[in-house]
């Protein structure tokens, strides 16, 4: 079952969030957080294929700050609006609304995992390493191709973390991540060749089926094992 929630964020602001339902009781929770194309056709449908895992789905709109109802698409103006309206998107703003849906997926008594993808996989590294200062503590965060991640590689995460980059991605130098490897050895971070930026996004030119599988299913194993 899918719908939309309102939630407040706690600095009194009302965030929309999609909620994407399994058939039967929620094995946990994950939030997803969106690219800087909001909360569209294809950050629903990654919500919905965690509902068909068995978990509960949430998508905070991100940017309902800034504009209600952003959904843009991947190319023309629409990339152009996108790169406007994150620029007006801050760390901690966005990191509150993904608080509020964090906190609404705790008060359905689940345990609660974080999936980001592009600047959506950033925010999904700083809910890890900055989330504790909101008492944001989830099982586990996932990243998908977080771009800038490099600056951050100093912080510490407190949940286990996994990341994924293409190897053909020119967004994200191979700088950043051995940025992220060298200070966190810890951290799982799978490179997948021949796979460009927003490889998991088949809305996109740069989809990568067999990249997107094999990431997916690491995903899901990884959120798996940390909720139980």
């Amino acid at each position: 079952m899918q719908e939309w929630k309102k939630l407040l964020a706690e600095d009194g602001h009302t965030v929309n969030a999609y909620v994407a339902r399994p058939k039967g009781d929620p094995v946990g929770a994950v939030v997803v957080v969106q690219e800087i194309f909001g909360v569209n056709g294809h950050i629903r449908s990654v919500a919905d294929r965690f509902a068909a895992e068995g978990l509960l789905a949430i998508a905070p709109s991100l940017f309902d700050r800034i504009e209600l109802g952003v959904e843009l698409r991947y190319e023309g103006d629409d990339l152009k609006q996108a790169y406007s309206l994150m620029q007006k998107l801050t760390p901690h703003t966005a990191l509150l609304d993904i608080a509020a849906a964090f906190f609404w997926a705790k008060q359905q008594g689940k345990d609660v995992g974080i999936v980001g993808f592009c600047y959506g996989g950033l925010m999904s590294w700083l809910t890890a390493t900055r989330g504790q200062a909101m008492k944001l503590k989830p099982a586990c965060c996932v990243g998908y191709y977080p771009g800038g991640i490099g600056k951050f590689a100093a912080e510490e995460p407190s949940c286990p973390v996994m990341l994924h980059f293409g190897l053909e991605d020119t967004h994200i130098g191979l700088d950043q991540v051995d940025a992220i490897r060298a200070a966190h050895p810890e951290v799982e971070i799978n490179l997948y060749k021949g796979a460009e930026h927003g490889f998991n996004c088949d809305a996109r030119a740069s989809y990568n089926a067999s990249a997107a599988s094999l990431a997916w299913g690491r995903t899901v194993a990884f959120i798996m094992t940390h909720l139980a």
